[in-house]
């Protein structure tokens, strides 16, 4: 097996177009690295790269300890798996698989060896005699992986390959292709634009836009500690919510004072955005660490109770009663989404929409309506702060 390593590599179109910026990228051996980011980001031109199908304007491509930008795809010892499968129309699965090695001359004891071992591990034996008119999406995805698989190639590339298949096929493929990484233990390449897809599958992912690698982490680090504005609010669904507004010190304590709230700082932040006092800030927070609370019993005097079974995570917030009330938030319920084990509700406050996700079972769905003012509280210890002119975080 191999690494594969991308040193300063740019990509410069004849028409000035730019879709590959100093990409600086190692995928050790072994590994599977997914690129992840919006369409035209330039995740596709930078597999292409690697494979040989685009030449490389500046910088360099090592594949293994081998120097590969002059060195034509076919002597490049890599496989690559298409969004469009790519299958030869005319031929059987089984000539689709052995194509490539009989244009190698390889022997047909091997070659059917190969064949043989290869349909065993893709299930696709009693598929091998029928032509891809006669297969479904998912078959000819996994013949389009048999014939990457019999190559037994230094490394495996896949471009968007589940992106024609239906919701529960891609679910189903995502599976096949993580286990069969850990039957082959080879090194792999896989380009999404769907960052369920990234999140579940990649041992580390490189979120990409405008041709450039904004964050290079495994998907936990990405998820909880985002280096950027971008790669916090591509990564997550619902996305993360962003506010703008400014950090205010008043008798001892930090505030973000928003457009139309404000919570107290987590004692957690106070050293990073000491320095950010009367300075403008974006507050970002995941949709899973806003919890609604009933609005208080103004005529009883009453304080405010969980609107949900959920009373360990308020106390999981470690925070105090008074912290608790400077973090509640009163806003619009604007649109409930039942979306089975977890339910996404919209909100509004001022002029702002967010968006709070929960589990089902932690709410009373009946209790809830469009329209009504439910009190929220922020968990200020999940917060992320980014500068509003960079959108870096503020660390």
């Amino acid at each position: 097996m191999a690494k594969v390593i991308l040193k300063n590599v740019s990509k410069v179109y004849p028409n000035s177009v730019r879709a590959a910026s100093n990409v600086n990228l190692e995928v050790r051996d072994k590994e599977f690295l997914v690129l992840v980011g919006p369409s035209g980001c330039g995740k596709s031109t930078i597999l292409r790269m690697i494979a040989g199908l685009e030449d490389v304007s500046e910088g360099e491509i090592y594949i293994g300890e081998r120097l590969v930008n002059e060195v034509p795809p076919k002597d490049r010892d890599i496989a690559m798996v298409f969004q469009n499968y790519a299958l030869y129309p005319h031929m059987t699965v089984r000539q689709n698989l052995t194509f490539a090695l009989r244009l190698h001359k390889h022997p047909p004891k091997v070659i059917e060896e190969r064949v043989s071992k290869t349909a065993e591990i893709l299930g696709i034996f009693d598929l091998l005699d029928r032509k891809p008119r006669a297969l479904s999406g998912g078959q000819r995805q996994r013949a389009a992986l048999g014939r990457a698989i019999v190559r037994e190639p230094l490394v495996f590339l896949f471009d968007e390959p589940l992106s024609n298949l239906d919701a529960k096929f891609r679910v189903q493929m995502r599976t096949e292709i993580k286990k069969l990484h850990q039957r082959l233990q080879t090194t792999m390449l896989y380009v999404t634009h769907d960052q369920i897809e990234a999140m579940t599958m990649g041992e580390r992912i490189a979120v990409i836009k405008e041709g450039r690698v904004q964050q290079l982490s495994t998907p936990a680090l990405l998820y909880h500690q985002p280096v950027n504005k971008f790669v916090a609010g591509f990564i997550g669904s619902p996305p993360m919510n962003f506010f703008e507004g400014k950090i205010d010190c008043r008798e001892g304590n930090l505030y973000f004072q928003g457009a139309s709230f404000q919570i107290k700082v987590s004692r957690l932040h106070v050293n990073r955005l000491d320095s950010k006092e009367g300075k403008e800030v974006t507050l970002g927070i995941r949709p899973e660490d806003i919890y609604p609370v009933k609005s208080p019993d103004t005529s009883g005097g009453g304080a405010a109770k969980p609107l949900f079974n959920g009373a360990k995570l308020l106390n999981r917030m470690n925070l105090n009663t008074s912290s608790k009330e400077e973090n509640i938030v009163r806003s619009k319920l604007e649109l409930i989404e039942p979306m089975g084990a977890e339910t996404f509700l919209s909100f509004s406050v001022g002029k702002e929409s967010f968006n709070v996700r929960l589990e089902s079972a932690q709410i009373a769905p009946e209790k809830l309506k469009v329209g009504e003012n439910i009190d929220l509280i922020f968990n200020s210890e999940r917060c992320h702060y980014f500068d509003p002119r960079s959108e870096e975080a503020i660390v």
